[in-house]
């Protein structure tokens, strides 16, 4: 029962914060011009301190565990799908497959996945593959193809290799990873402020998500139809991927059987909504679809650690 009280812990703390927001929006303390700003806030400056202060510290050699080419297989399968759907059945313009696809496959690893792993799984550092994974190549090349949608024009590789270094979480992101690669310790008056600029990073996205849940588009502005296999997909398919490739495929059992299907049923990120609200694209979308994980992936969670622990 330590484990599932655990699991629930970290979903208290997640919705209290996001309570705030709504609380925060109703009373108009906040409009929506504040939780864009807010978006902002965190996207350009909140995120990169958070990547680096928390990458810092990852061993980049969990790059290369059975956790990770697990992980990838639970990550392919629902983007694979829900791209496939959008293509075929919506036809949806590249920057909506996008946030879709992150929608169905980019776990909350940070601010639920950390503390989770850590009452749940007993090890923090078990969420580092996943992390290190979604910051260093999902997040980097989901952000490349939003920024070419928008600004259109012919694709060229230059600008495909340039334009990921000029984004401020990708950036964050790489900086960490080489910090840790290379041993690297910042100086105390450089660590304590980014650490301190990163702390606002979780509590803005949760806010302002609430926000949004309070003024925005009532629930059920996204395209059900979206929402519901995004839902599915994050959900089900890719913890359910990510067990059979671990434990079939990889032999993997015990705590990092567990640790790998943990990880992939995580709710959808709250970054995915701030993407979206940043780029003007599947807004409603990423929004209705982190509420339904949010809540509706408690009990595979709760199931994952009762069983498998």
């Amino acid at each position: 029962m330590g484990r599932v009280t655990g699991v629930l812990h970290g979903f208290v703390t997640l919705t209290v914060v996001i309570g705030v927001g709504w609380l925060l929006g109703h009373l108009r303390v906040l409009d929506l011009s504040a939780q864009r700003v807010l978006a902002e806030v965190a996207f350009q400056v909140g995120s990169p301190a958070l990547m680096i202060t928390v990458l810092a510290d990852a061993d980049v050699r969990s790059l290369f565990s059975r956790n990770l080419i697990a992980t990838i297989a639970g990550v392919v399968v629902p983007v694979a799908i829900f791209v496939a759907a959008a293509r075929l059945i919506w036809r949806l313009p590249l920057s909506q497959t996008v946030i879709g696809s992150l929608a169905s496959a980019y776990v909350n690893a940070g601010n639920l996945g950390l503390p989770i792993a850590a009452y749940v799984l007993g090890d923090a550092a078990l969420v580092a593959p996943t992390l290190l994974l979604q910051l260093i190549v999902i997040q980097p090349l989901a952000l490349l193809l939003l920024d070419h949608d928008r600004k259109g024009g012919p694709f060229r590789w230059q600008q495909a290799v340039r334009r990921p270094l000029t984004n401020p979480l990708t950036l964050g992101a790489l900086i960490g990873v080489a910090l840790a690669a290379t041993g690297t310790t910042l100086p105390a008056l450089i660590f304590d402020p980014l650490e301190l600029i990163g702390g606002l990073a979780v509590p803005a996205m949760l806010i302002g998500y609430g926000v949004a849940l309070r003024l925005g588009p009532r629930f059920g502005g996204g395209v059900p139809g979206q929402v519901a296999l995004a839902s599915v997909l994050k959900m089900l398919i890719q913890p359910a991927t990510a067990y059979v490739a671990a434990r079939w495929g990889l032999g993997m059992t015990g705590d990092e059987l567990l640790a790998v299907t943990v990880t992939s049923a995580l709710p959808t990120a709250q970054n995915i909504f701030t993407h979206a609200t940043r780029y003007r694209c599947g807004e409603a979308l990423a929004r209705d679809t982190i509420l339904v994980t949010t809540l509706g992936c408690l009990p595979v969670i709760a199931l994952a650690a009762s069983t498998l622990g």
